[in-house]
């Protein structure tokens, strides 16, 4: 499985356009070579560099079998991100480059959770359901 973004490269900066600094918008995600018997996705997207703790920025999860993720994009249910929102908070780092993983997870069921549930929930209820994961990991700094 591979995930990967016309608007950057692996390990390469995120626009300043999805940041912050920018529209905040979500970048674009390609969705490839799912597995067959995937039953539903999950998006997490996460900043392990943040000062006190991981910082996570989004969570999507019961995705359908899609192979696109785009600002537009209303599928799926929303987890609740570090800020105790529901859905995307762009990157906005406090100093020195970030690294932002987007983490997606092919799984054989659907997560019996409800909208606004926990990273670690998320995590706790995909336990040996997981039949793939990819990464994309975009870099960004405050100019």
């Amino acid at each position: 499985m591979k995930i990967s973004s016309p608007d950057f490269k692996n390990n390469e900066m995120i626009p300043k356009k999805f940041t912050c600094q920018g529209e905040e918008g979500i970048p674009t995600l390609i969705l490839d070579d799912i597995p067959q018997n995937t039953k539903s996705l999950v998006l997490i997207m996460d900043d392990p560099d943040a000062p006190s703790k991981t910082f996570v920025h989004w969570i999507l999860f019961n995705i359908p079998l899609v192979n696109r993720i785009d600002e537009n994009f209303d599928l799926g249910t929303k987890g609740i991100n570090s800020l105790s929102e529901l859905g995307y908070t762009a990157p906005c780092p406090p100093t020195g480059t970030h690294r932002y993983f987007f983490k997606l997870y092919a799984l054989d069921n659907m997560l019996d959770l409800k909208q606004g549930a926990s990273k670690a929930d998320v995590e706790k209820n995909m336990k040996n359901h997981v039949l793939d994961e990819a990464q994309l990991i975009g870099l960004y700094k405050k100019s």
